[in-house]
């Protein structure tokens, strides 16, 4: 097994990768930026760099910093965690020539699924569903309009290389998609440096959901089940649970098991989640995430298993000690994105945490990057922890983080905590058939 890992991260995922290698008796580096010197992942770790100034560009994406710091410490294997390099193709073979393992899905496969249109191509030649529309890039304004009058209204224009809900727009007439298509090229120019744009169906009110999937460097696939991530805000995740109250055991299988089917075609390595939408009992992908998920902790409490260690294992190129297993869940779980925001305008609240009690208790779990005193800087993301919950079933848990988010107190800056209190409080997140488009009523009632 590797003896030390480079985290090439930092807040709640930097700290939870770093407690899944000491489990493991896996030493750990930090990197950090000036502004982080004093978070949370750089006093866990046995060592840490400073790779560069405050703003992400000069630090945690610097890939030469990164790849510095490995050297230096003498790393064997550098985890990305989320976001930042995670899915950088570029990186991923860097990592390589130089010598380490990328703990993650070889460069080819991140390229691959890191572009939309090249990603659903390939998946319907693998046997997924994928919603009706272009199947590539569009030439311009004209020609989404004549895909759009073929597949019908209302659609969907998205660029190619976008993500976060930039570079799209939602038309239900050609007015619409004129006037919008500009816009959203424009923005996907300023934003990912490509303006090629796509055109597809929209689902009107359709549930997000993702299958959990992992591959060794022996040929083995399997899924972990599902998570339902619909509540969404400007296509950004806030709560997620897993599994979805809505799927059948014979659906989560059949889904599943294509999902494993592709992977197994691909040849991936590592965890992976697809994500498709779900109306009228219909699955279609969307896109394929090369990496570990925010969300993944409500996985880990329904399978019991640690991902961030099996994806280590993986890439130290043990077999998967699951094959061949057909997981079942066990109980229920929930997740709770809690941000330093203001929960009504939505405004960032960076600041000093004056007061920080986390809640405790059977089935409760809190990933977070906080404690007294620390000051959260205003260069990077906003969520500062996540609060999971497990219960029996879905109504205990739903009970339990009721009680977990009363008990949640942080000081001296304003949180979503009272957003989520409002949603596991609401009708449509108690039925569980709430859709990615209920989470705005909700946020109207709480305003």
């Amino acid at each position: 097994m590797f003896k030390k890992i480079l985290i090439a991260n930092r807040g709640e995922i930097a700290a939870r990768i770093h407690r899944a290698c000491r489990d493991m008796g896996i030493q750990t580096v930090a990197v950090h930026s000036t502004a982080d010197a004093d978070a949370i992942h750089v006093k866990m770790a046995n060592e840490s760099v400073c790779i560069g100034d405050k703003y992400p560009k000069d630090s945690y994406l610097n890939m030469a910093a990164v790849l510095s710091a490995a050297e230096i410490t003498n790393a064997e294997a550098i985890h990305p965690g989320y976001g930042f390099l995670s899915e950088n193709a570029k990186f991923a073979k860097m990592v390589k020539e130089a010598g380490f393992e990328f703990i993650g899905p070889n460069p080819e496969h991140i390229e691959l699924m890191g572009d939309k249109i090249t990603a659903i191509k390939y998946v319907q030649e693998l046997g997924l569903p994928t919603i009706p529309g272009s199947n590539g890039g569009v030439d311009g304004v004209e020609h989404a309009c004549r895909i759009a009058e073929e597949i019908g209204y209302p659609v969907i224009a998205k660029a190619t290389a976008g993500g976060g809900g930039r570079g799209m727009t939602i038309a239900f007439n050609e007015a619409e998609l004129r006037s919008g298509f500009k816009i959203a090229q424009t923005e996907a120019k300023n934003g990912f440096g490509d303006d090629t744009m796509f055109v597809e169906k929209f689902l009107q009110k359709p549930k997000h959901i993702e299958i959990q999937v992992l591959g060794d460097k022996h040929g083995n696939v399997i899924h972990l089940g599902e998570r339902d991530c619909s509540l969404q805000r400007r296509h950004q995740k806030v709560v997620e649970e897993a599994p979805s109250a809505v799927l059948s055991a014979a659906q989560r299988d059949e889904l599943g098991e294509l999902c494993v089917k592709a992977c197994e075609k691909m040849g991936y390595i590592g965890a992976g989640t697809f994500e498709f939408l779900f109306e009228d009992d219909r699955f279609y992908f969307i896109e394929m995430n090369t990496r570990i998920q925010v969300e993944h902790p409500v996985t880990e409490l329904i399978n019991g298993v640690d991902l961030i260690a099996e994806q280590i294992k993986v890439a130290y190129g043990e077999e998967l000690e699951l094959k061949g297993i057909k997981l079942r869940p066990r109980g229920h779980s929930i997740e709770c994105r809690i941000n330093a925001e203001d929960p009504k305008t939505f405004m960032p609240s960076p600041g000093k945490v004056t007061d920080y009690f986390t809640p405790g208790g059977l089935g409760i779990r809190v990933d977070s990057a906080l404690y007294p005193e620390y000051t959260i800087p205003v260069y990077y993301d906003s969520m500062v922890a996540k609060l999971i919950v497990h219960g029996a079933n879905r109504e205990q848990a739903i009970a339990r983080m009721k009680r977990a988010l009363e008990e949640f107190v942080i000081g001296g800056i304003k949180t979503n905590i009272p957003l989520h209190r409002k949603i596991m409080e609401s009708e449509e997140f108690i039925s569980g058939k709430y859709s990615v488009k209920d989470l705005e009523d909700i946020i109207k009632r709480v305003k």
